[in-house]
């Protein structure tokens, strides 16, 4: 059972994390991002410290704690940098799967290694011809005996490169109608006989967060790999989305709040025609303008994580909030890269950085247009 905690509480749990991030990653990020990947090593001191997957039970390593944990632990992540994105993938988006549709043989195997950061998670959906058109996936999982033999490619795979268990949707019904209705998950080990992992992807942001293709050439796996029931998959994917963009749309204002702060300091030091550039009606106007949006984007955040705490269905205003607030985390970064300046073009600001990791937030967990879609048949279009 998930354990309340006090306001007191969460706010102990964010000063821990963030010294610890202050002390852990804050100084290396940079180098993470030449490197593409975050290393290992970090991954098991989050874990020894408690901060990865807290919400599981107490018998798997964690301790039972509520979804607010995440709330902060993503916000925490965010204030890193973007790039950090794929250690809350993990804890927050991936797992989630193994525990909630997994057995409990598969959890007891699994579970303690994703929290201790043993193992490090990736899901795999997204393939080079469907994108978010995840009912016409092509990863073909057949069974043959006890075994089912996977074949196909994914690609933008988060954490795929340094990845120890991969979640794969594969269709094992290609006759069924609807389509969806054939999909099903797997759990696949790193290191298992046909799976190829590809270069890291050299993406425009986002560094740090490694990315990569899956290759998956008569890959044998156990039909204890199978997560939940045959051809459940779509449906599982389903449930676990709302919490996947509820994840973006924290992450995303976080962004937004960080880009803001930057930009108020910089703008108050930086002097044109022999006063502080904050001194100019266009500047305090288009800051005016960010404070406001970004605090009603804030405010809709806040109250759909209460929502989602108490279980209710918010797949509508999800959707709303993972377009709207990604759309607002890219014009406050071309806003606040303008506010810099020349300055703002260079990686040396991290403005510069958070411009470009930001391009990628109306495309992934769903593209915006998807979106749309989702909410024009929800109200009823």
């Amino acid at each position: 059972m998930i354990a309340l905690a006090t306001k007191n509480e969460h706010e102990i749990y964010r000063k821990s994390l963030r010294k610890f991030l202050g002390k852990e990653a804050a100084p290396y990020f940079l180098d993470w991002e030449k490197e593409q990947q975050i290393p290992k090593s970090f991954w098991k001191k989050l874990g020894e410290q408690g901060y990865l997957c807290p919400w599981v039970d107490e018998k798997y390593g964690g301790v039972n704690a509520d979804f607010m944990y995440s709330v902060i632990f993503q916000e925490e992540m965010e204030r890193i940098g973007t790039g950090m994105c794929g250690i809350g993938l993990h804890s927050d988006i991936v797992v989630p799967y193994i525990y909630d549709f997994g057995s409990e043989q598969q959890k007891e195997r699994w579970i303690p290694g994703c929290v201790s950061g043993q193992y490090i998670t990736a899901i795999a959906m997204t393939e080079p011809g469907s994108g978010s058109d995840l009912a016409n996936i092509r990863t073909t999982a057949i069974k043959e005996g006890n075994e089912y033999i996977i074949n196909g490619e994914k690609t933008f795979i988060t954490n795929g490169y340094s990845a120890d268990l991969i979640v794969v949707a594969c269709k094992t019904d290609q006759n069924i109608e609807p389509a969806h209705k054939g999909i099903s998950l797997f759990v696949v080990e790193s290191g298992t006989l046909g799976l190829t992992k590809g270069s890291k992807l050299e993406k425009v942001g986002q560094h740090a967060n490694d990315t990569c293709e899956l290759v998956f050439e008569d890959v044998r796996v156990s039909a204890d790999n199978l997560l939940g029931e045959e051809n459940k998959g779509f449906y599982y994917l389903m449930q676990k989305l709302q919490q996947e963009r509820i994840v973006l749309a924290i992450s995303a204002i976080k962004s937004c709040e960080m880009m803001l702060e930057m930009t108020m300091d910089y703008v108050k030091k930086r002097t044109a025609f022999g006063q502080p550039i904050s001194s100019f009606q266009n500047t305090q106007f288009k800051l005016a303008e960010m404070a406001s949006e970004i605090s009603i984007g804030r405010n809709y955040v806040d109250n759909l994580v209460i929502k989602h705490m108490n279980n209710e269905d918010i797949v509508t205003e999800v959707s709303m909030a993972k377009w709207w607030i990604s759309n607002l985390a890219k014009r406050v970064s071309v806003e606040c890269m303008q506010l810099h300046g020349g300055y703002g073009y260079s990686e040396e600001y991290e403005i510069a950085r958070r411009f470009r990791d930001s391009a990628v937030l109306s495309i992934y967990a769903g593209t915006n247009e998807i979106m749309k879609n989702i909410i024009a048949k929800r109200i009823g279009l």
